[in-house]
């Protein structure tokens, strides 16, 4: 079966940064698997694997508007450093979920100066081209379930158990939906 809208893959990748640093990956004894054409992966990688088949095993670059997005100058803020009530010390490297006006937003503490402080909201990959190294494991088809949730219902986490943490969606996926997932109470607690 070929990769196409409403198929199921499994997939082995390592993706690394241009200058060669490893940045995830998922083993062929740990695949991950996605429902292809819902955007669950970066557009880039989602593009290269249409069409490909369980053996197939590939590299492609993907440029910055088919990854994370270019940086954007404009999601890097100073703000007071009250705003971030009930914590004691603030360090560079701390990642909070900002309240914006467009919803919750994953940020991180770059600089920490007198009582501001510097947050950049763009994704840590933003601006980088990727090099996705990728084998096919498996196909299947998706349930109608899956089709009309927009993504795989699997015990052990949606991607297929291979989890991530909140600042990486499954292989770099941009979802729509809110990404909150309850385990341990069957399904995939994707609230639909």
């Amino acid at each position: 079966m070929k990769i196409a809208k409403n198929v199921v893959p499994s997939i082995a990748y390592q993706v690394r940064t241009q200058d060669g640093v490893l940045v995830d990956e998922a083993p062929v004894e740990q695949p991950l698997e996605y429902l292809h054409g819902h955007n669950n992966l970066v557009i880039g990688l989602e593009n290269a694997l249409e069409g490909k088949a369980v053996g197939d095993t590939f590299e492609v670059r993907v440029k910055p508007e088919e990854a994370y997005g270019e940086y954007n100058e404009n999601m890097v803020q100073r703000v007071p450093k009250d705003v971030f009530m009930g914590v004691d010390e603030l360090e560079v490297g701390m990642r909070f979920i900002a309240d914006t006006d467009l919803g919750p937003l994953p940020v991180v503490i770059t600089e920490v100066d007198g009582d501001e402080v510097v947050v950049d909201g763009n994704h840590m990959l933003a601006g980088q081209e990727l090099l996705f190294s990728v084998e096919v494991v498996a196909t299947r088809e998706a349930t109608l379930e899956e089709i009309a949730h927009g993504h795989i219902h699997q015990e052990g986490g949606c991607c297929g158990g291979h989890d991530h943490d909140e600042d990486h969606g499954c292989c770099g996926g941009h979802h729509d939906h809110d990404h909150h997932h309850h385990h341990g109470h069957g399904g995939c607690g994707c609230n639909h």
